[in-house]
């Protein structure tokens, strides 16, 4: 399956059609049970090079269990709507060097608040047949109000449809943007990510990861 949705060809052609693969694998309804672990993933870059790091958290206290990361080299060029075919073998390299398999991974990225419903999140989750959830800082498209009260969301339209939700975190920060990746509903990837919130713009298992990289980039 991986191969089929990152195809060695990166013509627009196969690349779109590697992407609606994806978004017709992906499920937007809860898949999983007592969540125990949670990870978050996030991605550098360092001239020619990606680092995506993965911490694996307790989910109960958000304390860390785990931390893997992979170093690759870039081959695919910055295009808006095509991130997954320039981060996803990173984090999918990363994710086979973890020695325990979390319940849920937290993405740097878009999930299906993307227009073709495959953000990096969903590509990833299908891909590892992982429930996945997209935490993005901006947003990349649909309709949205912002809103006003801490902890307040309004959900992202996009087709007539529900794709994600603008979530106001922290007071003086512009809201996050978090939508379903896969096997997760968007009722239960807005509970999750306000249950990851501790006092900060981010919810642990990102604010923790970007941190690792960032990390790890200084020492390089």
């Amino acid at each position: 399956m991986i191969r089929d949705i990152f195809p060695s060809e990166q013509d627009f052609v196969s690349l779109i059609r590697a992407q609606e693969m994806v978004a017709s694998r992906a499920l937007v309804e809860d898949q999983f049970g007592v969540l125990k672990t949670i990870a978050g993933v996030d991605q550098a870059f360092l001239d020619d090079k990606i680092i995506s790091g993965i911490v694996i958290l307790d989910y109960n206290t958000m304390d860390v269990i785990e931390k893997a990361y992979s170093i690759k080299y870039v081959e695919f060029p910055y295009i808006p709507s095509f991130l997954s075919f320039r981060e996803g073998p990173a984090i999918i390299s990363a994710f086979r060097s973890l020695k325990m398999r979390p319940d849920l991974l937290m993405i740097d990225g878009c999930g299906i608040n993307h227009p073709r419903s495959a953000g990096l999140a969903t590509h990833i989750g299908v891909a590892l047949d992982m429930v996945t959830i997209g935490v993005a800082k901006n947003l990349l498209c649909g309709i949205i109000e912002k809103p006003i009260n801490i902890w307040d969301y309004s959900p992202i339209t996009l087709h007539d449809q529900y794709v994600g939700a603008s979530l106001l975190s922290k007071k003086g920060c512009n809201p996050i943007i978090i939508a379903p990746g896969h096997k997760v509903s968007l009722s239960s990837t807005i509970d999750i990510v306000r249950y990851c919130l501790r006092g900060q713009k981010l919810p642990d298992p990102i604010r923790i990861a970007h941190k690792y990289v960032g990390d790890i980039k200084r020492k390089l």
